[in-house]
């Protein structure tokens, strides 16, 4: 429960040797619901039922059955109430125990039963919260390839990575990963570096070009000379800053193990102080038992348990129950842009005919002359063609410019498809448009004649705009940090409505920055889905991967969106604030209650069986007020959250 697990980890990944990292010693290792702590929960249970029908009482005043069936089940709890008392921690544990000890030292069994079963109740229940057995690192570095294919003295030979040293010669054929950072000293390709830049399209990369090691080599091959092998990669880099992240991420104790433990302060002053003025032995024991924190004890997880089981129907998986518990104070959200206000994959966003020209024309004239490319773009045009019901015809002849494009006979037709450069050198004008193209350009020709041209573009999300603004309505600062231009980024931006856009900013430059939101005392959320944003999901105070995003960035993160809708992120928000709410009714109405009952048994009002009736009652009281989160059917704003985007389709 929240109280017997006072700081629940982040319950990241291990090292990259793929050991988890230690684990801590007030956190509990058993998996939930273990033989012994279900045989602990049925022995009070049923202990508590045979105690209140008095069943085999042999001794006056005294059930044999009740202290025996407690002294079984209050293990776990006087084994952390001991051990928090010597190390000088008041935590929930002790406050119970106290509640517990008090109510079985007047004789109240069946008081200290069911406390003792809230407790080993609530405990399992958090339990089920907490993420257990999470993957080393070792995923993320196997993205490496562990050989390389190095030219030395006239000959190509395959080589351990470990065995590349600076200066080295490695060549990388097509659809191979690179393993090293080089610069290129031969070769033409296109290169998908988002990875490691956050770079939405893939870059064309020619010689002196610099290339990274984790990137995909998507077509023609190439020569790179090594500057950086191994941890000193742009991509070591990244999992040396998840690990310096991760480790300098402090444990956050629980709102309700603080309250609790002032609780226990307040309540041994109070129970002091009646002793000293009264003298009243069953005075004192009723301060003890109506002061316990039950209320926050079991409505804790409860909550907590019902806003992630929430949160779940709307595809939205929280780690656990500290996470959602910062979700509900977050007032900054950070997002990427590549693969989570977009799409992640090129697509063509407008066609633009020259005037008298059909636009499916020139859209199946561009298929058919990039039919046999392998170029992303390319292959996002021949598939906007078929998608439109084109027939696109085989090209007779291609061929293919370095850093300008192709030149294909397509229906006895001469079709340029590429740059404006390809259509210069060809002697064709090609005119510029009067505002900032967002995407990658392709102009076309044929026969003499230019036809238009074709943006493609990394898709925006359909979204992704609802969910900003909704963002906005309830007090949320939006940010955006891309590995793309500065110019693509301010123009999403401006689109979305996001009050702040920042571009050009490598893996290093998000973290930096995440670190200074944080160092300012905001709450941040940093959203992301690929391996360059980890670090900064890592050091954000509540890390958000989306679901088809990368292993790494899945467990770097605390919460993952599974339907990578941005909608389910606001209202997984709105949840989260709303079960915060209902902690912090908890948390007064246990201050209210207890008070009154404080007062109420200090001056004789109250006897040690009403103090315990009050003591289960408010418990059961706020556990109605906790329960309230639980799911019970879909609400209107989880069928509007839940149904399907139109990005299936896309």
């Amino acid at each position: 429960m929240s109280g017997m697990d006072s700081s629940v980890p982040s319950a990241r990944r291990g090292g990259p040797d793929g050991r988890a990292p230690a684990a801590r010693d007030d956190v509990h290792q058993h998996a939930p619901f273990e033989p012994w702590a279900v045989l602990r929960i049925a022995v009070a249970a049923l202990g508590a039922a045979l105690v209140w029908f008095r069943v085999y009482e042999p001794v006056p005043r005294i059930s044999v059955v009740g202290l025996l069936a407690l002294g079984f089940a209050v293990w776990p709890v006087l084994r952390e109430g001991v051990a928090n008392l010597l190390a000088r921690r008041m935590t929930m544990e002790l406050s119970m125990l106290i509640a517990i000890v008090a109510a079985a030292a007047i004789a109240e069994i069946f008081t200290a039963l069911v406390v003792t079963l809230f407790v080993l109740v609530a405990e399992e229940l958090e339990h089920l919260t907490i993420a257990r057995g999470r993957r080393a690192i070792g995923d993320l570095v196997s993205f490496i390839p562990r050989e390389a294919r190095i030219r030395r003295h006239g000959e190509t030979v395959m080589a351990p990575v470990d065995a590349v040293v600076i200066g080295d010669v490695v060549l990388v054929n097509p659809g191979e990963k690179l393993p090293v950072d080089g610069v290129v000293l031969a070769g033409h390709s296109s290169v998908d570096q988002s990875r490691i830049t956050g770079e939405s399209m893939p870059v064309e990369t020619v010689v002196g070009g610099t290339v990274y090691a984790g990137s995909i080599n998507h077509m023609g091959a190439l020569e790179i000379s090594v500057e950086r092998v191994g941890r000193d990669t742009s991509y070591g880099q990244i999992i040396e800053a998840v690990e310096a992240a991760e480790h300098s991420r402090a444990p956050v104790q629980k709102l309700a193990d603080r309250l609790a433990g002032y609780l226990v302060y307040f309540t041994a002053l109070a129970a002091a102080l009646t002793w000293l003025i009264t003298r009243d032995i069953r005075d004192t024991i009723s301060v003890i038992i109506v002061a316990g924190a039950c209320g926050i004890a079991a409505g804790t997880p409860i909550a907590i348990l019902g806003g992630i089981g929430r949160a779940a129907r709307l595809g939205a998986i929280i780690k656990g129950g500290i996470h959602l518990e910062t979700l509900g104070r977050i007032d900054t959200i950070v997002l990427d842009k590549t693969g989570t206000l977009t799409l992640g994959r090129p697509g063509v966003e407008q066609i633009a005919a020259a005037p008298g020209v059909d636009p499916l024309e020139l859209l199946r004239l561009t298929a058919a002359a990039e039919l046999r490319s392998e170029h992303p773009l390319a292959r996002a045009v021949v598939e906007e063609a078929r998608a439109r019901g084109l027939t696109v015809p085989e090209p007779t002849a291609f061929d293919y410019t370095v850093a300008r494009g192709i030149t294909a006979k397509v229906e006895g037709r001469t079709v340029l498809v590429g740059n404006r450069s390809l259509l210069a050198d060809a002697g064709i004008e090609t005119p510029m448009r009067d505002h900032a193209i967002i995407g990658s350009d392709i102009v076309v020709a044929a026969d003499g004649r230019f036809l238009g041209e074709i943006i493609v573009a990394d898709a925006l999300r359909p979204e992704a705009k609802a969910a900003m603004a909704a963002l906005a309505g309830i007090g949320v600062r939006t940010m955006l940090f891309s590995g793309d231009t500065a110019t693509v980024a301010a123009s999403v931006g401006r689109e979305l409505g996001i009050a702040e856009a920042v571009g050009e900013m490598l893996p290093q430059d998000k973290l930096a920055r995440v670190r200074a939101l944080v160092a300012e005392r905001r709450v941040v959320g940093m959203v992301g889905d690929g391996v360059n944003d980890a670090p900064a999901l890592t050091a954000a105070s509540l890390g958000i991967a989306m679901g088809a995003g990368t292993d790494i960035a899945k467990d770097s993160a605390d919460i993952i969106l599974i339907g990578n809708d941005l909608l389910k992120l606001v209202e997984t928000l709105r949840i989260a604030r709303r079960t915060r709410a209902v902690i912090w009714q908890n948390f007064a109405g246990t201050l209210i209650v207890d008070a009154v009952g404080i007062v109420l048994a200090a001056t004789g009002h109250l006897n040690p069986v009403f103090a315990a009736f009050i003591h289960v009652g408010s418990e059961l009281l706020f556990l109605g007020n906790s329960a309230r989160m639980l799911p019970r059917g879909e609400d209107a704003s989880e069928r509007v959250a839940a149904q399907p985007t139109t990005e299936g389709a896309a």
